[in-house]
């Protein structure tokens, strides 16, 4: 895993940019610049298992198949869909079935984030970095105007961004700032407010680097809406897929399949030489 690095770097390196602007890329947090398999998806085991009473705790396996439906980016909502579905499978009617979400969210949170909500010690302090400041800096030299669109609560997103990264300011669309995935809008922001801030007035190729089907399909209703742009969706594999090949081999056909172009073991692999090449298949 990357470690992070303690020297802040400013989200924008425009001025070390000496070559022209070709393509915008904007990435997933979650599976992409962190790794969560310890962290979100255990605190999802966790409350599904509590609200269970000890009944049900979902595998990591059991959390991929509930995502690769595609419509459960939310972990609040994946937990709260899991523990319905455990529910339903003993015979309960849905309707029936008496859970406090706001309750949930709360003790999610208390697991995530810890206890104390102004000194976090939770699973988010744990998180392995997957990529480091360099590599966003070789974007920028390259061409490539970068940001960040993540389901993740802006002070859960800035953690990994600001906290550990060094980022300064980074522009970043969080869950406060637009509905869930894979509803398109909140991407369709982050690319419009880095054009104006880089004063960019044509519609550049833009890649949306995700870990999810939601992500990817995030990219394909963001090409109904706005065809006149080329759109282009990157798979990354989460570290807890590559424990082993099958495994590997069944999440890369579902991104496939949700309409990524390609699918990449690590996220900085994806280099301004690649999405020249995504860009002019």
């Amino acid at each position: 895993m990357i470690e992070p690095q303690s020297t802040a770097l400013a989200s924008n390196w425009s001025a070390k940019c000496f070559q022209e602007r070709f393509a915008i890329a904007i990435f997933d947090i979650d599976g992409v610049v962190r790794d969560v398999s310890c962290s979100y998806r255990r605190a999802i085991a966790d409350t599904v298992e509590y609200f269970t009473e000890g009944a049900s705790r979902p595998s990591s396996l059991d959390i991929d198949l509930l995502k690769s439906e595609g419509f459960w980016n939310n972990d609040w909502e994946a937990s709260q869909e899991l523990i319905y579905r455990y529910f339903e499978a003993e015979g309960k009617a849905r309707a029936n079935i008496s859970l406090d979400y706001d309750r949930l969210v709360d003790f999610f949170n208390s697991r995530y984030r810890g206890s104390n909500p102004d000194n976090w010690t939770g699973y988010i302090c744990d998180e392995p970095l997957l990529l480091q400041p360099s590599y966003l800096e070789s974007l920028t030299g390259g061409g490539i105007l970068w940001g960040f669109f993540s389901g993740a609560t802006r002070d859960e997103a800035l953690y990994a961004l600001s906290g550990r990264l060094g980022l300064v300011a980074p522009l970043l669309i969080a869950m406060e700032d637009a509905p869930g995935k894979p509803n398109p809008t909140g991407l369709l922001a982050a690319v419009e407010q880095l054009e104006q801030k880089h004063n960019i007035e044509t519609k550049l190729p833009t890649i949306y680097v995700g870990d999810t089907v939601a992500d990817m399909y995030t990219v394909q209703n963001a090409k109904t809406q706005y065809p006149q742009r080329n759109w282009i969706g990157v798979g990354i594999l989460p570290p807890h897929v590559q424990e082993t090949e099958q495994r590997s081999d069944a999440y890369q056909k579902n991104l496939k399949n949700a309409g990524a172009k390609t699918v990449l073991h690590n996220v900085q692999l994806l280099t301004p030489e690649l999405i020249q090449d995504l860009i002019n298949l």
